[in-house]
């Protein structure tokens, strides 16, 4: 299991740009959360990387993440990474036990949320983006509406961890990234 080999399944069944973005902000996010709280890096990224490469070809609750989860294992990946794919959800009924599974569920919902935030600043740069601006966004339902706002809460409450604490970590750690996210370069 490396990087090159994971995200050459990205690339297989990832077809939307978007998607493509996203797994590479949620793997910034795993990796920089897994230097912080001294865990395997390379394992938390592609964990990151991997969660949702399945979305494209099977974008339902009923299929997504099981649909992956069976690939991951025909492909060899180790039990750690299919099982933090499956528990990455609710819906799937999977709990999250590990650091890196709860790591997981915060980062995927929050580093879309950011993005998308960062997205509709005036400067498109994460140095514009801070906790209060992500938090008011938080409040507008009709923005990223897609995205359940108690799972931002939830992901931050799992890692016992302050949102606000979380959405500024998660923020720098998407700096290095900016740029393949189509945000502006961060100073």
């Amino acid at each position: 299991m490396d990087r090159e080999s994971a995200w050459a399944l990205v690339e297989e069944y990832a077809q939307s740009e978007r998607l493509i973005k996203h797994c590479t902000a949620v793997e910034a996010a795993m990796r920089a959360y897994a230097r912080k709280v001294g865990e395997d890096e390379e394992v938390w990224g592609i964990a990151g990387m991997l969660h949702d490469f399945d979305w494209d070809a099977c974008p339902s609750d009923e299929q997504h993440p099981q649909f992956g989860a069976d690939i991951l294992r025909e492909r060899g990946y180790p039990d750690v990474i299919v099982r933090a794919v499956l528990s990455h959800g609710n819906h799937t009924g999977v709990p999250r036990e590990s650091i890196m599974e709860k790591a997981l569920f915060a980062m995927d919902e929050l580093s879309g949320f950011v993005t998308a935030v960062t997205l509709v600043r005036p400067s498109k740069s994460l140095s514009d983006t801070d906790p209060r601006a992500v938090r008011k966004k938080m409040k507008d339902k009709a923005f990223a509406r897609n995205v359940n706002r108690d799972d931002l809460s939830q992901g931050a409450q799992d890692l016992g961890v302050d949102l606000d604490e979380l959405i500024e970590f998660v923020v720098e750690s998407l700096k290095p990234v900016a740029g393949q996210l189509g945000l502006a370069l961060s100073d």
